[in-house]
């Protein structure tokens, strides 16, 4: 990996790149655009960062000025949607307190970190990267696209991180909380708590009501609280770490009693309490696990949750929750999935358009349709088969990552060391011109 620091000059060419002046096709692989069926011979035609055309190599008309790049026996997926990841050397909460929820993790990441190239060789284009889990509320999550970056703005979906809503608010319950004080002591104590600042945040909501408007009336402003407004507004969804099925009925419970959107996280007896995670409408994002070891609540985690849940008509889909699981081997957690009963349409939507939507993000992300982001990655073969590499990921039309190119193909096959270095996107290789 090249060592050095990414200058000011590098993100200006890479910002160049993405103008994409020229139109860009792929043509001859096989297109997996998961809203809508398979295409053979495919051609998918990109510019300005966006996507013009998906279709056979008879329906779309490649325009004369187009850069092709010919990927016959390849396979295009849209850019993988990681719900629940750590990476970028971030922290979240400290132990001062058991619910924190003014904290962002995007005052903490490192937008330089090796940890993103490692997720872009993985077909990783999207993240959902959050605080830790060792707090009920740890604090707020941040939705990242990984583009060339200099600061955090140039990687967050939000464009204004001092006003805007930049991601959602983790929450956790189980063994990760249960500490000694200030934070609590039994799982019992941990649901009290919660409602205890859920209750405050209605009063200071209502307060807010009352003064319609008049700046005296006003209460003292509080961030803890403006989080969690934020939060009884449906604005910010809630990413909840949860295992145990008892655990996961307290979250629902939570989520119904102050009417939050939920998200719910590993969900490790997801297959014990399928019908009731239907019944409240919370969508699941799991964890496969490739060996045993870990944490006493989750051994029961099964790989037919997947399955078990597509059957009771849950929203599912996957996290790495990098390093549990490696970012460079997500596509695995699909076909896990699909070897234990999941079907492969749904365990493919597992990985790409489920995750975007419990971001809020499915009208950029996702899919590969016309008007969405360009970002997506080219297989060397079906997206299941053990024997399949990420060859390039694309975002927004930028090359980000060549499994081709020696310091990329280093990443994705190197040990621990390769990341040790931060030095994240020194260039744009083969970014599109």
């Amino acid at each position: 990996m090249r060592a050095g620091t990414l200058s000011i000059l590098a993100i200006f060419l890479c910002v160049a790149a993405a103008a994409q002046e020229k139109p860009h096709a792929f043509r001859g692989a096989t297109i997996i655009p998961i809203e809508g069926a398979e295409i053979q011979n495919g051609v998918l035609l990109v510019q300005y960062g966006k996507i013009l055309e998906v279709g056979t190599a008879e329906d779309v008309d490649i325009p004369s000025d187009a850069v092709v790049q010919d990927v016959t026996g390849k396979v295009i997926l849209p850019g993988l949607v990681d719900t629940h990841s750590h990476l970028g050397d971030g922290s979240g909460g400290d132990r001062s307190a058991a619910i924190q929820p003014e904290v962002r993790i995007l005052d903490a990441i490192d937008v330089r970190s090796n940890d993103f190239k490692k997720a872009l060789a993985g077909g990783i284009t999207t993240l959902n990267v959050m605080p830790g889990s060792g707090h009920l509320m740890s604090g707020q999550t941040a939705y990242l696209k990984i583009r060339p970056a200099n600061t955090i703005n140039d990687m967050l979906f939000c464009k204004d991180p001092l006003n805007d809503i930049c991601g959602g608010m983790k929450m956790a319950n189980g063994t990760n909380s249960i500490r000694s004080k200030p934070f609590p002591g039994t799982r019992a104590k941990s649901a009290a708590m919660v409602r205890q600042q859920f209750i405050k945040a209605q009063e200071y909501k209502a307060k807010i009501e009352a003064a319609d408007g008049d700046e005296s009336k006003m209460p003292k402003r509080d961030l803890e609280m403006e989080a969690l407004v934020q939060v009884l507004d449906g604005k910010r969804v809630v990413h909840h770490h949860t295992h145990r099925h008892d655990d996961v009925l307290t979250v629902l419970r939570l989520a119904k009693e102050f009417g939050f959107r939920v998200v719910l996280q590993h969900v490790s007896e997801a297959w014990k309490v399928a019908k009731e995670i239907a019944e409240s409408g919370a969508p699941c994002s799991i964890i496969l696990l490739d060996s045993p070891g870990g944490k006493l609540e989750a051994v029961d985690i099964r790989w037919e949750s997947g399955g078990v849940l597509e059957k009771a008509g849950v929203l599912t889909g996957f996290h790495t929750d990098d390093g549990i699981t490696d970012s460079r081997l997500f596509l695995r957690s699909a076909a896990f999935a699909v070897r234990a009963g999941m079907s492969r349409q749904k365990a493919l939507e597992g990985l790409t358009i489920a995750g975007a939507k419990m971001l809020d993000l499915q009208e950029r992300v996702g899919s590969l349709k016309p008007g969405k982001d360009a970002d997506f990655v080219i297989l060397s073969g079906d997206p299941l088969s053990v024997y399949t590499h990420i060859e390039q990921s694309w975002v927004e039309g930028i090359k980000m990552f060549d499994r081709a190119n020696p310091d990329d193909h280093k990443i994705a096959t190197g040990g621990y060391n390769v990341f040790r270095t931060s030095v994240f996107l020194d260039e744009c290789e083969g970014g599109a011109q």
